[in-house]
């Protein structure tokens, strides 16, 4: 088994999260790839990675998050950095939005609390020290039409991290949330034209951020921020609002 410190990252198939991996593999991580159903980019992603190990589960059962706990104990036997990436989004108004699309996109925060609750118990609290970085979103901060669940949730991980971070006193555990503004991600990729030049229009530095640029921060709380704790760092370039 690997020396290498370890790092997990939800919803690392794609977008930021996989800008993720690469970074702190880069940084010398030993990263776990997790993915829901992005099988093939997954794969993609290991073959560049050669010390990255594959993690499939879906994050809003609580049985696929006890069997990926124990794949990371069989695969690495640690997680010193836990990168909560994993997300989903439904884009509908608050009035015609249906219950199960609202717990579609709510059933993965519940998901995220549970993991970081099984890592900090196998992992964390045995080493005596971890990171935790939660990727919320600028939107959690200022609202947005059609996306009332997301925002909630987005908003709910900040409360998160400043609520876990306060339990945690007199451990080397920090956590820390990084809020994205408008990313140049396949999830922004499909916005009509008009819309992205709305978005840019609120950036006082005129365009999309990258999600290496947004990993970079990732990768400066997971290992050089020692006295960074409960707080939310925003990558959105000014953006109004934010």
């Amino acid at each position: 088994m690997s020396e290498l410190p370890v790092a997990l990252v939800t919803g690392a198939a794609t977008g930021i999260g996989a800008a993720c991996a690469r970074r702190l593999a880069a940084d010398g991580f030993r990263v776990g790839v997790h993915y829901r159903s992005s099988a093939e980019k997954a794969q993609k992603l290991l073959s560049e990675l050669p010390e990255a190990f594959g993690l499939q589960a879906d994050l809003t059962q609580e049985d696929e998050i006890d069997a990926l706990i124990k794949q990371v104990k069989a695969e690495a036997g640690r997680v010193d950095v836990l990168v909560n990436n994993a997300g989903y989004n439904v884009n509908a108004p608050m009035l015609t939005m249906s219950l199960d699309q609202y717990d579609s996109v709510a059933s993965v925060a519940r998901g995220t609390w549970y993991l970081s609750k099984m890592v900090l118990r196998r992992f964390m609290f045995r080493a005596g020290v971890g990171r935790i970085v939660n990727i919320s979103s600028v939107v959690g901060h200022t609202g947005n039409p059609g996306q009332v669940p997301y925002t909630m949730v987005k908003a709910g991980l900040d409360a998160f991290t400043k609520s876990l971070s306060q339990e945690l006193v007199g451990k080397d555990i920090l956590v820390n949330s990084v809020a994205p503004g408008f990313i140049d991600t396949d999830m922004t990729e499909v916005l009509p034209d008009d819309i992205k030049e709305t978005i840019v229009a609120r950036v006082p530095q005129g365009r999309m951020g990258t999600a290496d640029e947004v990993a970079d921060v990732v990768a400066f709380l997971s290992t050089r921020a020692t006295y960074v704790n409960g707080t939310v760092i925003h990558v959105n370039g000014g953006m109004y609002g934010g």
